[in-house]
């Protein structure tokens, strides 16, 4: 393995990362000595700083450039769009592009036929999905999410958001109408159980604990993610979606899969919850979706978006950009490249690619205490004691600032900020994951020995 440029940022990172730090809110952006690098370019898997120095993502830019970064065909329809039409006005004078990008977005999603409200980013999915909940089920304030959860950072999204760092400076403001039940986190069970022999009681926890708090009297909706992302790449027992879509069935609880990270070939199938054939009664979409461009949706059956009503020119649920002309040329490129390079099979094969390389690598090292994942969406859990589980956030912030100072972008999460986080764009090759797992095999084994 050889270092692909010198260590550390180079001097423009440096210097924009100075003017950085006196014009934007401290709390925004991390800076620090050695990070960040400040992006210049990129294709493919490939990223080049503001110094010309090259780098290997494996972060997909939070899991956004599915098809590649700088995918030629997305931004050839980005230009074109441009020269004609770059903004229009969504909710009153559509351009054009949008129902031609809508309905092959339809066409795409799991299950019954469906309509879709668009806006600029996964809060705002997320934020759609709530209000649709409640106009459906007007008398049911309350909503059941799960420890771990990750859904957004405005304040409807925020309110189902587990983080407590998170909610804590504006907990006052935060609509108390929400239940956190366990999510099936195997590797550190919240029941102390084992799977498979528990027989997944962690879904008959939850179901106790609706039933306990008011049941369908009370809650509206379940929001899930079908696999947890910020929340560490957490991977459920197959069959726990099911029986929780089942579940919600019964007592007539709608049912929101966040399919923000896990969608667009991510996991293996285009939508996670596909692994299960479970089809939501709303989907939350963004990241992959376009490939690059700030665009998301939220995807319901049409029988229970009609509950919306019919707009007589007053909208109560827009935005200014709604539906934007480049938007929806970039979503119409990167849903035919899903298509025709069936990527969402190419990050199944990959993805067991990748499994079984860190596996053979990392599990011989005494602070690695896990390694899941489904497709190209993978987790490695890093620990000061295998016996205990002792989390290392320490350990997992000093390994991503030494794979950067090697050539190699990673992020971590986990809701113990101890799970160092691999996403790649779906093009990635196998040499280039072979440099991945190279990379933190030798950093790791580094840091062990000092």
């Amino acid at each position: 393995m050889r270092r692909q440029h010198p260590a550390g940022p180079g001097p423009r990172s440096r210097s924009l990362a100075r003017r950085l730090r006196t014009v934007e809110c401290p709390e925004v952006t991390y800076l620090a000595k050695d990070f960040p690098i400040f992006w210049s370019r990129a294709r493919g898997c490939r990223v080049w700083d503001a110094d010309g120095r090259p780098y290997t993502d494996m972060t997909a830019a939070f899991a956004v450039a599915n098809p590649g970064h700088n995918h030629p065909a997305i931004s050839r329809s980005v230009v074109r769009q441009a020269r004609s039409l770059l903004h229009g006005m969504g909710d009153v004078h559509p351009p054009t592009v949008k129902p031609l990008f809508l309905e092959s977005l339809a066409r795409i999603l799991p299950g019954r036929p469906r309509q879709i409200i668009l806006s600029q980013n996964g809060s705002d999915a997320v934020e759609s999905a709530l209000k649709t909940a409640l106009i459906a089920r007007p008398a049911r304030p309350g909503i059941a999410a799960f420890t771990g959860s990750y859904h957004g950072l405005s304040f409807g999204a925020l309110s189902v958001t587990w983080r407590k760092d998170f909610r804590a400076p504006f907990a006052a403001r935060l609509a108390r109408q929400t239940l956190f039940i366990d999510y099936p986190y195997c590797y550190r069970c919240p029941l102390g159980k084992q799977y498979p022999s528990c027989g997944i009681a962690c879904l008959d926890s939850a179901v106790r604990r609706i039933r306990q708090a008011g049941g369908n009297n009370r809650f509206a909706a379940v929001i899930v993610e079908p696999v947890q992302g910020r929340g560490g790449e957490i991977v459920p027992p197959h069959g726990w979606l099911k029986r929780l879509a089942e579940f919600c069935r019964r007592e007539r609880l709608l049912l929101i899969a966040d399919e923000i990270y896990t969608g667009f070939g991510r996991t293996g199938r285009m939508f996670a919850c596909e692994h299960e054939n479970v089809d939501p009664d709303i989907l939350c979409l963004g990241k992959g979706m376009t490939g690059g461009f700030p665009m998301s949706a939220c995807a319901g059956s049409t029988r229970l978006m009609r509950r919306w009503g019919v707009s007589t020119g007053e909208a109560i649920h827009t935005s200014t950009f709604l539906g934007n002309p480049l938007g929806c040329a970039a979503g119409l490129a990167a849903l035919s490249i899903y298509n025709r390079s069936h990527l969402a099979r190419r990050s199944a094969v990959m993805g067991r690619y990748f499994l079984n390389r860190l596996r053979m690598a990392l599990d011989p090292l005494p602070v690695v205490g896990d390694i899941r994942g489904l497709g190209l969406m993978i987790g490695v859990e890093l620990v000061t004691s295998r016996a205990r589980k002792t989390p290392a956030p320490d350990l997992c912030g000093r390994t991503i600032r030494e794979a950067l100072r090697r050539g190699l972008i990673v992020l971590g999460g986990g809701i113990h900020q101890n799970v160092i986080s691999l996403s790649p764009p779906l093009v990635v090759s196998r040499r280039e994951i072979d440099f991945c797992v190279d990379v933190l095999q030798d950093v790791l084994t580094s840091i062990i020995r000092r």
